[in-house]
């Protein structure tokens, strides 16, 4: 079994149901069956086939998500090619590290800006043949470009080297938060027990409707928003864009959505500002709706029925309180899915007591990427589930998570000793990650393991429980603790600049000069407070004791985030070096 067989399983089986549904510029959502989806993928196999596009040869996509990059994505694994999938908001630098690396002989591209982006580097890439663009593009094509389109025009034969389970299907490389990418090697066999995993705990079918809006290029889209939905028969809709994700969501009503949180911390964020600029009444009742369904979902989650009158105030508490937030998902959903970094508990259990539960899970690309995760029959908050059937999971002396089984990479490309590093002798391969696993067999993350800091005195601290809490703050928005090798901690923090300014606007501080309001003294007494306040039940070594105000985010932009929003740590203490030793005098 293959992607590819499964994947013809599947149009045999929903032909003439949607597959798949973008939006153009200007218009509305259009459908593209299983059917046509086939056809498409054959054409585009045929096309690589004529230009030269052999089993193994490497073929990158540098594109949003978008219907070309499924089609892309099933027509080279049909040929036996291996797909190199690149995040859209990579440099051209980046995007040659990783052509040169992987070897690749085609590259796919969305739009001219990311072809700019090839032909800035494209000399650098000896093995690189030929280039396909989706977008059309006006007036002459460029020597050694293609169209889309033209390549599913070329009269090429079907391919004889289909693959075997066993071979590798794509080559993804880790966004990394030091040093260069590595690429992970991902056989067809891994994703499909992966697969096969996943959805014999969550129920997909062709009545389900996924909103795509994380990278297909990130692996945790790639198998929960593109296969395992393709496989299952049901629909999925591309995003116009990140910033149109909350008009989209209307349009398209999902019934599935995939996200990491930081979409889960932006909505609870905007909630909260809302109720702070309606009046009181209206506070009052929104607090009184999130008590309400907040009793519901402890009873739930106590394997209990709410009482009849529980019930009945529930019902009151979604149609005064609730209601606007299930519209604005469309009103169909029936889950949302997080992963990719940490989900704060009290996000997860926000969204519960408003009727919208989101199942967090656990994995890395190395692992395809699921290990654990929780589904509506089995979930906990504040875990990322339990492990996955058909896979082994322990914890090593030193806390560290392993696993083993048919989801672990064949390893990373033309890096042996990289892969020695990570997959012992037995088969394990060591994820990094430090944590434990409950009395109900529930996987807890404790942090990454060289994201532990050690402070002077000899204690162990990790950073990523303490940042959870403190970007509970409606005034804190980011946060990175630091203070290895020092006395105490210290964290370079981000506030919510909407809701601090209309603090200090209510506190008669001036808000036009951010730099000047973010150093009064009532400011940083306020986020002292709120620091305090919300470590009361972390140990005295886990205290944060100073602090600093940014004025801008980290992002990806300036290179302090991963493309999938986790802090490059050692990117951030470099950058602010200077800030972080100002909040350690005595050690100048």
């Amino acid at each position: 079994m293959t992607l590819i067989s499964m994947f013809e399983a599947a149009v045999q089986q929903y032909n003439d149901k949607p597959a798949l549904a973008h939006k153009p510029k200007g218009g509305t959502y259009e459908d593209i069956s299983y059917a046509e989806l086939d056809a498409a993928v054959a054409a585009f196999g045929k096309g690589l086939n004529a230009l030269g596009v052999e089993k193994n040869d490497r073929v990158a996509i540098l594109s949003e998500n978008r219907p070309e990059w499924a089609i892309t994505d099933f027509g080279s694994l049909k040929t036996g090619a291996v797909t190199v999938p690149m995040f859209s908001t990579l440099t051209a630098a980046q995007v040659g590290y990783i052509l040169k690396d992987s070897g690749a002989k085609i590259i796919c591209v969305s739009t001219e800006k990311q072809l700019e982006k090839v032909n800035a580097i494209r000399d650098e890439v000896p093995t690189l043949e030929q280039v396909i663009i989706f977008d059309a593009i006006e007036g002459e094509t460029p020597e050694g470009v293609i169209q889309f389109d033209a390549v599913c025009e070329l009269a090429g034969e079907a391919s004889d080297g289909a693959a075997s389970e066993d071979d590798i299907a794509t080559i993804i490389y880790t966004s990394g938060t030091t040093g260069n990418p590595k690429g992970v090697m991902l056989t067809h066999a891994n994703f499909i027990s992966n697969v096969e995993a996943c959805k014999s705990l969550i129920d997909v079918s062709e009545t389900d409707v996924l909103l795509s809006f994380l990278p297909l290029s990130h692996v945790f889209e790639r198998l929960g928003g593109h296969y395992v939905p393709l496989f299952s028969g049901a629909k999925i809709a591309y995003a116009e864009s990140t910033f149109t994700v909350a008009q989209n969501m209307k349009e398209v009503a999902p019934t599935v959505m995939l996200s990491v949180p930081r979409l889960y911390e932006t909505m609870h964020e905007r909630i909260l500002r809302a109720v702070q600029e309606g009046s009181s009444l209206k506070q009052k009742i929104f607090h009184w709706g999130v008590s309400v369904g907040s009793a519901v979902s402890s009873a739930i989650q106590q394997g209990k029925n709410p009482s009849a009158i529980l019930q009945l105030q529930q019902n009151i508490a979604n149609k005064l309180v609730f209601a606007k937030l299930k519209e604005a998902t469309g009103g169909r959903l029936r889950f949302f899915v997080s992963g990719g970094a940490a989900l704060p508990q009290s996000i997860a259990e926000f969204f519960h007591a408003a009727g919208i539960l989101i199942l967090e899970g656990y994995g890395l690309t190395e692992t395809s990427p699921v290990i654990s995760m929780n589904h509506p029959g089995k979930w906990k908050f504040g875990t990322v589930g339990a492990q996955v059937p058909g896979i082994e999971v322990q914890i090593a002396e030193d806390g560290e998570i392993l696993t083993r089984g048919p989801h672990v990479m064949k390893g990373y490309f033309n890096n042996d000793t990289a892969t020695a590093e990570v997959i012992d002798g037995e088969g394990w391969f060591h994820t990094g990650d430090i944590g434990i696993i409950d009395a109900d067999g529930f996987v807890k993350i404790t942090d990454r393991k060289k994201n532990i800091i050690v402070l002077s005195n000899g204690k162990n601290v990790a950073p990523q429980p303490i940042e959870s809490e403190l970007v509970r703050s409606p005034f804190i928005s980011q946060v990175m603790v630091v203070g290895s090798e020092r006395k105490n901690l210290a964290a370079l923090i981000v506030p919510n600049f909407d809701a601090l300014k209309a603090w200090a606007s209510e506190n008669s501080i001036e808000t036009d000069d951010l730099s000047a309001m973010l150093q009064t003294r009532e400011v940083q007494q306020h986020i002292q407070s709120e620091i305090r306040s919300r470590l009361t039940d972390f140990a005295d070594f886990e205290q944060v004791r100073r602090f600093a105000l940014l004025e801008k985010e980290f992002s990806q932009e300036d290179d302090e985030m991963t493309p999938t929003l986790k802090l490059k740590r050692n990117v951030i203490i470099e950058k602010y070096g200077d800030v972080i030793e100002g909040m350690y005098p005595e050690d100048a």
